[in-house]
């Protein structure tokens, strides 16, 4: 672990198996979907689409083309884990679409594992859908998790802190009131999230945000088991707690590493 984090680059369940039972306070999970498509669509700079700015191609990325028993198995695989390495008071945050919710849903079931609440992510900027053949996706699903069975549900809930939180982008809070399950949330990154480069499923930090401000723990133990582009795990460190994190491609570690080792010197520089 250094200065609060540790990534580490390699294979995600070789790594979980290295980590101890109950160990950790809260996992945010941005598993693969299993969404790519083998079809190329590309758009150029005559091309633009108004309110996105710049050039767009959607490509396949080879770890995201996962066959549905692949998916299966896979998902089952890593819930199993993660509900022995979790605390019993801690949560499992799954984000998902229809290409996964499926499974990640029937493998709770069969792993005992409850679902807290099912939250709708509202997209109001939505990527539109290129081949004109279907409604514009807006908006993913995120699964609230825990342990399950009736001794196991002592999982945080920071309830104050949702109930007076407020953003001036979400039309749906209002400070005072209860935290919905649909978060109204732009996908739209800021240019400190970008300065490194950028994932192609990266989600904006805000999101993970929100999932910190529900169930963290100061100076507990966030778990990233796939960790892209250190969003989650930045917004780990920023919120107080020690982070862990896996990530398979080189690529993606590197930029993850750099953005978290900004996190770390920022954090020093305060202190003089």
């Amino acid at each position: 672990m250094n200065n609060n984090y540790k990534l580490i680059l390699g294979d995600v369940f070789e790594g979980l198996n290295d980590l101890q039972d109950d160990s950790c306070d809260l996992c945010i999970v941005d598993p693969p979907y299993g969404a790519s498509t083998t079809k190329n669509w590309a758009y150029g700079a005559d091309n633009k689409i108004k309110g996105f700015g710049g050039d767009w191609k959607l490509t396949s990325e080879a770890w995201d083309l996962l066959s549905q028993n692949d998916s299966f198995l896979s998902t089952y695989k890593w819930l199993k884990e993660l509900k022995r390495i979790i605390k019993p008071t801690g949560s499992i945050w799954i984000h998902s679409t229809y290409h996964n919710s499926g499974f990640v849903n029937v493998c709770c079931q069969l792993l005992g594992l409850e679902i807290i609440n099912e939250i709708a992510w509202y997209k109001r900027n939505s990527f539109p859908n290129l081949s004109g053949r279907r409604l514009t996706a807006s908006h993913e699903t995120i699964l609230w998790v825990h342990k399950g069975g009736e001794k196991n549900r002592k999982y945080t809930f920071n309830y104050e802190e949702t109930k007076s939180f407020s953003a001036p982008y979400d039309m749906l809070k209002e400070p005072g009131k209860q935290m919905r399950t649909v978060w109204d949330i732009p996908n739209n990154k800021s240019k400190d999230e970008m300065q490194f480069g950028s994932h192609p499923t990266q989600k904006p930090i805000r999101v993970a945000e929100r999932i910190l401000l529900i169930s963290g723990t100061p100076n507990g133990t966030l778990l990233v088991p796939f960790a892209g582009s250190g969003t989650e795990m930045v917004a780990g460190l920023n919120y107080g707690m020690n982070v862990i994190g896996f990530e398979i491609d080189s690529e993606y570690y590197n930029l993850a590493k750099k953005r978290l080792e900004n996190v770390v010197t920022n954090k020093a520089n305060t202190l003089f």
